[in-house]
């Protein structure tokens, strides 16, 4: 049975790492109805200009800096965690992304609930079997990202820890292939389809995903918060229905005309596909087909790559 979602219209909402590709649009939905927090470094203007002007109020800080994070409010109701570090550096992305959880949690070790925004990218490879949340974790995106499956796995393990020393209600999402109108994986296939750039995947074909658009894990995250235990709850986070890269690929062609080349390689990712009964059963299935969401993405950001733009 689905968890009942928290109502957050009017709550004080502290979400992270929000000018990335996969928080922005969370930032943008929530503004409307809650009071939104937004941490970030903010190097740059730009970055803060744009969180400002959906309506959310900008706080300047490094999550691997414990001190710096007395600039977040005492009484914030939710925690939204969607920030990532991937520098390359082991010790900074390290603190950043593990040590910054914790410090996190502390400073907002009064919430009602607190989100982390994990990643499939903890799990062992193992070929086209669903991952299902107790199997194996792994250093799975060693070849492109040297430190981001370490520092996930290190993000959990600190993440359970607090929550469970301070009490704090806690959910561990870990996210499959996000992507939206503003963005995600199958775009940038998109653009290496058309200048003819080879696309990398494994050998062991097909390599599938399980593909979530932003209208769906926005519209889940009340349920992921509903869900929350000082305990942790920890689950797989992705759309219901799975899909490869080969497929979307071939379907960006149909609407596009343009070919993609396959590299293939064992350094490529390799399937990733999901087990959803967990997520199923605490949150209920996604709503938005692969299909739909592709489409309606190069409408968004490329309307002119498309045969038929009426379609």
């Amino acid at each position: 049975m689905a968890v009942t979602p928290v109502d957050l219209n009017g709550a004080k909402i502290l979400v992270t790492g929000p000018t990335g590709q996969v928080a922005l649009p969370v930032v943008e939905h929530y503004a409307k109805t809650a009071e939104v927090y937004a941490l970030a470094r903010f190097s740059k203007q730009a970055d803060r200009e744009k969180i400002e002007a959906l309506g959310a109020r900008v706080l300047a800080a490094d999550l691997a800096d414990p001190a710096a994070l007395a600039v977040i409010p005492q009484d914030i109701d939710y925690v939204l965690n969607f920030a990532v570090v991937k520098s390359g550096d082991f010790d900074y992305d390290l603190a950043a992304n593990g040590e910054g959880v914790g410090n996190l949690m502390t400073r907002c070790s009064g919430a009602r609930a607190f989100l982390h925004i994990s990643s499939t990218a903890v799990y062992e490879y193992n070929g086209h079997e669903p991952r299902r949340e107790s199997d194996p974790l792994g250093d799975n995106h060693r070849a492109m990202f040297p430190t981001y499956s370490i520092s996930k796995i290190a993000a959990e393990t600190v993440c359970r820890f607090v929550a469970r020393q301070l009490g704090i209600p806690t959910t561990i999402a870990r996210l499959s292939v996000p992507y939206g109108d503003n963005g995600g994986w199958m775009y940038y296939h998109m653009l290496m389809m058309q200048q003819g750039i080879p696309i990398d995947i494994h050998p062991e074909r097909p390599n599938s995903y399980n593909p979530i658009h932003a209208d769906d894990y926005i519209e889940k995250i009340p349920y992921l918060l509903g869900a929350a235990t000082p305990q942790v709850t920890t689950t797989n986070f992705g759309g219901s229905q799975s899909a490869s890269i080969e497929q979307w690929c071939a379907y960006i062609g149909e609407l596009t005309g343009f070919e993609p080349v396959f590299n293939e390689t064992a350094t490529a990712f390799g399937s990733l596909c999901i087990d959803t009964t967990r997520m199923h059963e605490l949150i209920g299935e996604t709503r938005v087909d692969w299909r739909d969401g592709i489409r309606r993405q190069l409408q968004a950001l490329a309307p002119e790559v498309l045969k038929h733009r009426t379609k």
